[in-house]
């Protein structure tokens, strides 16, 4: 009797995964299909100074990172408000200012960002 048991639980836990498998690789986030903020924050290991000292300079390499998720704003938002970030110790009123600090023309300008504007 144990072992049906234990078959149908495996079964059904087997089921439950393979949903939020199917369910996580249809739905497009703010980062694209096989993504999520999370994971894209930790591209942003450059900028980890510059995103909690608004003096602090930015890299070079922050600064390619960033350009990257500029050109889709809902992204770079979603990033610099993600958990990851947040555990990193990242300032988001800081870090939204990485773009203008990088000096990019094409920078998305007003974007709201949560309860933040991109300058």
């Amino acid at each position: 009797m144990e072992g049906p048991i234990k078959f149908l639980c495996l079964l059904g836990f087997v089921f439950l995964v393979s949903i939020a498998m199917i369910h996580r690789v249809e739905g497009a986030g703010e980062c694209g299909k096989n993504t999520t903020p999370d994971n894209e924050a930790i591209k942003l290991v450059p900028c980890a100074t510059a995103a909690q000292d608004e003096k602090a300079s930015v890299s070079q390499s922050c600064c390619a990172q960033v350009k990257k998720f500029a050109q889709n704003p809902s992204c770079l938002c979603a990033v610099l408000l993600s958990d990851t970030a947040k555990m990193s110790g990242v300032n988001p009123q800081i870090a939204i200012t990485i773009p203008k600090r990088c000096n990019f023309a094409n920078r998305p300008v007003g974007y709201k960002c949560g309860p933040y504007t991109l300058p």
